[in-house]
């Protein structure tokens, strides 16, 4: 099916191929054409330019006057596998406890698992299913999501294959992350050690035979995992060719960015405490840096440091970090804003870290992130607004009229 856009306003995010990423100074320069067209055929992008070259076919067309059209969003890091909510946690952050005295009290990431090991795959999926359809809605077309909140080897497995499952019945890239290294389970909380060597000797046998993940995390931070368990854990996975994307820096610096560079990781993500050693040692790494705007908002810490990172000369993604405990959210729309308000990224930096760069982050550069000849046909029809700068700045409107994943609309 061949479908053409006409009379786009602005297409937004325009790029030749063979771009992965985009860095440092860089990120200020967005790539548009004003008064475009957008031709698409069964499922990717063939064509694009000004309306002074649109082709001349018998095909469906779109008018697009007065809209802008743009990738659909990258979400690079999410937890949207999981079993009902933790909405007493949030009561009890306004009357005053910490996300880590909440932690100690048994709730957190604790609390999820107990929740998630007594819900059947059946339900899990359910659930799972609807907030990525919701997540779909607000133009999100490609996702990272994580295990972590099972912490035992069925709970993890059964996590793993709600993400499988959402990928054979969902059109947008998914991928999957393993994170049993997510937090000690109470058993042992009096024996770390075995519980890594449970995520190692019995957990990653399981999921690389039964090809459940792609991609491997721990939680390295103060009361979690350190940096030696991580340098561990990481060891192992690597022999069963999982690649590494780090949670690190949410809390404290305890050299989770070096120990992850070391392993090559895909990306670091959090990052809302950063030192200049930290940030030198992303400098000359493959590594992506990946900010979580509404962890910061929901949690009312620090954000990210966007300003030093990018004038460092690095890149730097966004997204949601969606999970219930500190983002029940998944709307990257929010994240974007967030970013510019919060975190005084311009609007070409946040639209950039939001596609092409979370594309980066999960792998998926040669599929989605930018409008680009070859790539699927993921992108937004904005409603009529004035400029993409707009986006941003209506952070509490709905700006989207329409999403289409691979050439059709959802």
């Amino acid at each position: 099916m061949t479908t053409l856009l006409v009379n786009i306003k602005e297409l937004i995010q325009v790029r030749k191929p063979g771009t992965k990423k985009i860095s440092g100074i860089e990120m200020k320069t967005l790539p548009t054409i004003k008064k475009a067209f957008l031709l698409i055929k069964n499922g990717f992008i063939i064509d694009f330019g000004s309306m002074d070259s649109v082709p001349k076919l018998a095909c469906k067309k779109i008018d697009c006057t007065g809209k802008m059209v743009l990738p659909t969003w990258c979400d690079s890091h999410t937890h949207i596998v999981f079993a009902g909510n933790r909405e007493q946690e949030f009561v009890d952050r306004i009357n005053g406890l910490t996300y880590e005295q909440i932690a100690k009290n048994g709730g957190g990431i604790l609390n999820s698992a107990k929740k998630l090991q007594n819900t059947n795959e059946i339900d899990l999926y359910e659930q799972s299913a609807k907030r990525l359809e919701e997540i779909m809605a607000l133009g999100t077309g490609a996702v990272e999501i994580k295990s972590g909140y099972g912490l035992t080897i069925d709970a993890e497995l059964k996590m793993l294959k709600v993400i499988k499952r959402l990928k054979e019945n969902y059109r947008i890239p998914i991928k999957a992350t393993f994170l049993g290294a997510h937090a000690f389970p109470s058993k042992f909380k009096d024996n770390k050690e075995g519980y890594i060597n449970l995520i190692i000797n019995e957990m990653l046998p399981k999921i690389a035979q039964e090809n459940l993940a792609e991609f491997i995390d721990v939680f390295c931070e103060t009361g979690y995992f350190s940096v030696e368990d991580t340098n561990k854990i990481l060891s192992a996975a690597k022999s069963y060719g999982l690649i590494p994307k780090v949670h690190v820096n949410q809390f404290n610096t305890i050299g989770g960015i070096q120990v992850s560079v070391k392993h090559k990781a895909l990306s670091v993500d959090h990052l809302e405490v950063m030192t200049s050693e930290d940030i030198n040692s992303l400098k000359g790494s493959d590594t992506m840096p990946v900010a979580l705007p509404s962890c910061s908002y929901f949690l009312s810490i620090p954000y990210t440091p966007a300003r030093a990172i990018i004038e460092s000369g690095l890149p730097l993604a966004l997204a949601t970090d969606f999970n219930p405990g500190s983002t029940p959210s998944g709307n990257m729309n929010f994240v974007v804003a967030t970013a510019c308000i919060k975190m005084k990224m311009t609007p070409e930096e946040a639209i950039n870290a939001a596609t092409i760069n979370g594309a980066y982050a999960m792998n998926l550069s040669e599929e989605v992130g930018s409008i680009t000849k070859g790539k699927k046909a993921n992108f937004i029809i904005t409603k009529e607004i004035p400029s993409y700068g707009f986006i941003p700045y209506s952070f509490g409107s709905n700006l989207i009229e329409d999403v289409y994943i691979d050439g059709e609309k959802i």
